[in-house]
């Protein structure tokens, strides 16, 4: 009994017995007495396939025998190098994902609770088991170990979900314009599920003189590194636009800051950016490889004309783009928006909605309300959207 039994297949391989039961898997004893030890081994040998068996007189020499495929360590309570509860913890704290079983011949129902207390799957007395009864409650042991740690996974995914939407949301941002004339509405929908955040982003700040600046911008790609890449350059704008640093000079800065925090030089950003001045009756707008805003302009139904300002951003060096004047008089509502709205699917074919589709939509709705245009989009789509979409409205009523 002194000496290892050979290694068996590893633990994450389940095999079946004739009878339908599970082979019982490599076992670790930790027992300081040969007879006792031999007794457990006789027991298990009445298994159909016996368990490769694995003994250790003490703590310090389990330490040195326990390896990855055992499933189950059957120690006692009484050790030459620990003793009681103290024995329990030790080889708890060296094997925490193995099932352990106390077997002593401690015959206790204090020191049973005791022992299950403490982490220990069952508590039995060397007097009282036999052959059935051991295997058995070294299958029930290692089932449930392994739906106690199952429900642990469970758990530790469902606080790191929690935690992913806490900063998710975080990083959505808040716009930076008071109470006024102006109204402002967003709506944001990844593409990704159980995300709150894409590559697309948006962004709205006053600025001190009284213009309001907001942009709209779409990272190509859907996964976590592009929605890593549109917060960056969303917080890039706004530390930009705070600072007083718009157009080109900004448009070039966010280049670089593209350029550098992407990870593939094939990954590109269109955006669009406008400045409304502090009358609120004209816009500057950049339309950076970006499709261009919806505007209803006195009661009439348009887009921005005159795009685009120039390429995306990350594709060629040393761009400038050009401003577009855009006039807006005293009532007016503009849209900003990405092409996961207008590239939805026309009843789930290839043919898609476009920005004369959006327009007709508006039209027959008689105004821009974000979420029956994103209900039709979607119903005109048939199935959910499966692109980033974001929006902003942005209005002034005369």
């Amino acid at each position: 009994m002194g000496a290892n039994y050979p290694k068996v297949s590893s633990s994450s391989e389940v095999y079946v017995t004739a009878h339908g039961l599970p082979e019982m898997p490599p076992l670790l004893l930790i027992e300081d007495d040969a007879g006792d030890a031999f007794l457990v081994e006789e027991l298990l040998q009445e298994v159909e396939k016996p368990p490769t068996i694995t003994w250790a007189r003490s703590i310090a020499e389990a330490r040195q025998r326990f390896n990855r495929d055992i499933q189950c360590v059957l120690v006692d309570l009484s050790l030459p190098d620990a003793d009681g509860m103290e024995a329990l913890r030790e080889v708890l704290a060296m094997a925490p994902d193995v099932a352990v079983l106390v077997l002593t011949g401690l015959n206790d129902a204090h020191v049973g609770i005791a022992a299950v207390a403490e982490g220990a799957e069952d508590f039995l007395v060397k007097q009282d088991v036999d052959a059935r009864l051991l295997a058995r409650a070294i299958r029930y042991a290692i089932e449930r170990k392994r739906a106690d740690l199952a429900h642990q996974r469970l758990i530790q995914s469902e606080l790191t979900s929690r935690e992913n939407t806490r900063l998710e949301y975080g990083l959505l941002p808040v716009p930076l314009l008071p109470q006024g004339p102006v109204a402002h509405q967003c709506r944001y929908l990844p593409g990704r599920q159980r995300s709150l955040l894409a590559g697309d982003f948006y962004d709205t700040v006053q600025g001190s003189d009284g213009a309001i600046h907001t942009v709209i911008g779409d990272v190509c790609g859907h996964g976590p590194d592009e929605a890593a890449l549109g917060v960056a350059l969303r917080i890039a704008w706004r530390t930009l636009t705070l600072a007083g640093i718009h157009g080109n000079e900004a448009l070039q800065t966010l280049d670089t800051v593209l350029k550098h925090e992407r990870r593939s030089p094939e990954i590109f950003t269109t955006l669009c950016t406008a400045t409304i001045d502090p009358s609120l009756r004209h816009a500057t707008m950049h339309l950076v490889g970006h499709p261009p805003p919806v505007l209803i302009r006195e009661g009439r139904l348009d887009v921005v004309r005159g795009g685009p300002s120039g390429p995306p951003l990350g594709i060629f060096p040393e761009v400038a783009w050009r401003a577009i004047d855009v006039p807006l008089g005293e009532e007016w509502s503009m849209l900003l928006y990405t092409d996961g709205l207008t590239e939805a699917t026309v009843g789930g074919g290839p043919d898609l909605l476009g920005t004369d589709g959006l327009l007709r939509i508006i039209d027959e709705h008689g105004g821009i309300d974000l979420d029956r245009i994103i209900d039709r989009v979607t119903e005109i789509n048939r199935e959910a959207l499966s692109d980033d979409l974001a929006a902003v409205l942005i209005s002034r009523k005369g």
